[in-house]
């Protein structure tokens, strides 16, 4: 019992995983992710190993890939309406879904479901009895709702409905429990209260806690402040060693599932998060190169062995931040920033003018930050 809740911020209600468990069934354990961004986060990673915390007592994941509710977009927490996602852009992240997944759960004992499989085909009537399980009243009593409608902001029904679709997930695949982030708590009950009104026993609510990413605000792949669960291994390296020290403890907690960071030196104890994060989705093989990448870039500020090839714009003098903005996706007020800021190096050394011979440039690698490169050459 202790590791199936390990890290729950709630199980609701009280002792009712407890009679579920009692039942001498396998358990449909359901965790549902919009597909909003092609990656799955090391945050999601958080509900999905207590899934895998389940399915090694012998129950069952149930993954609802929410292909349909993506099209609508999930307000928890929203002050405005998400905006609608391409079609295509939405069923290329669900392909990536399962095999982001399985980094953490156990395949073999996963059910995969597209909710477009059961909410595409609902008619109009079957529309109304669902809205018929619940009021406006007590969808508004949602937090987010709530604080909208009180400042006369704008909820379309389709917001309204979205938890009623979420709800309605849990009676297609007869969830006994499911999991979710805090943010999820109303959601995660309204399934309860829908399974209640079509003749099913509820599902037990069971929250975890946010992993709080190294900007201080929660891991969100729509804020970019994330690990992916399948990024390349050295981008999970170089992430997870920026960490502050403060958040080392409930990094340890949720993601490694220990009592709290050890004692002693931080970077030590970040070197073993990171190895651990790259260790579980790329094997020993992964670590080594990505350890020995951070020590050299970002130790050493040494170039990486692989530097890809950039071509130098026309022009001579080439003007430094525009040929930044090119090469790495900065704002020239950004490139500008870094020249000044000593962070921009041409084979190892400080550059610190705007302006710079053509043939200074040829053939040398350029670098901006502690991670970036590129080895300039003549366009052809």
């Amino acid at each position: 019992m202790t590791e199936l809740t390990r890290n729950a911020a709630s199980v609701l209600p009280e002792g009712a995983l407890e009679a579920k468990l009692k039942l001498g069934r396998p358990l449909r354990v359901k965790l549902g992710i919009d597909v909003t961004a092609p990656d799955v986060t090391l945050g999601n990673g958080i509900p999905l190993q207590r899934i895998r915390a389940f399915q090694d007592e012998g129950h069952l994941g149930v993954l609802i890939v929410g292909d349909y509710t993506t099209r609508i977009g999930d307000p928890s927490g929203r002050k405005t309406e998400r905006p609608m996602i391409d079609p295509e852009v939405i069923d290329a992240n669900a392909q990536r879904y399962f095999e982001h997944a399985s980094t953490i759960i156990d395949p073999e004992r996963t059910e995969v479901r597209f909710n477009g499989e059961w909410l595409s085909k609902l008619d109009f009537a079957e529309v109304l009895r669902l809205t018929r399980t619940t009021t406006v009243a007590r969808i508004l009593e949602r937090d987010d709702f709530h604080k909208r409608f009180g400042a006369n902001e704008p909820i379309s029904l389709s917001e309204l409905l979205y938890p009623m679709m979420q709800a309605y997930d849990s009676v297609a695949v007869m969830a006994d429990i499911e999991l979710g982030g805090t943010d999820q708590t109303y959601n995660l009950l309204m399934g309860r209260e829908v399974m209640q009104a079509y003749g099913l026993e509820p599902q037990v609510a069971l929250t975890v806690a946010y992993l709080d990413s190294w900007d201080g605000t929660g891991m969100s792949a729509s804020r970019g402040n994330y690990i992916g669960l399948k990024e390349p291994p050295e981008e999970q390296f170089g992430k997870a060693m920026r960490i502050p020290d403060a958040l080392l403890d409930q990094w340890y907690r949720l993601v490694m599932e220990r009592d709290g960071a050890p004692a002693g030196d931080p970077m030590e104890a970040k070197l073993e998060l990171a190895r651990f994060i790259v260790g579980r989705a790329w094997g020993e093989d992964g670590v080594r190169a990505a350890e020995e990448h951070f020590t050299r870039v970002v130790r050493h500020g040494e170039a990486p062995d692989e530097v890809p090839e950039h071509p130098l714009p026309a022009g001579d003098p080439v003007h430094l931040p525009a040929l930044l903005a090119d090469a790495f996706g900065l704002s020239t007020s950004e490139a500008r920033r870094l020249i000044a800021q000593h962070g921009v190096k041409l084979d190892g050394e400080v550059v610190g003018d705007l302006d710079l011979p053509r043939g200074r440039l040829a053939g040398q690698v350029l670098q901006a930050g502690k991670r970036r490169f590129v080895r300039l050459n003549e366009a052809t």
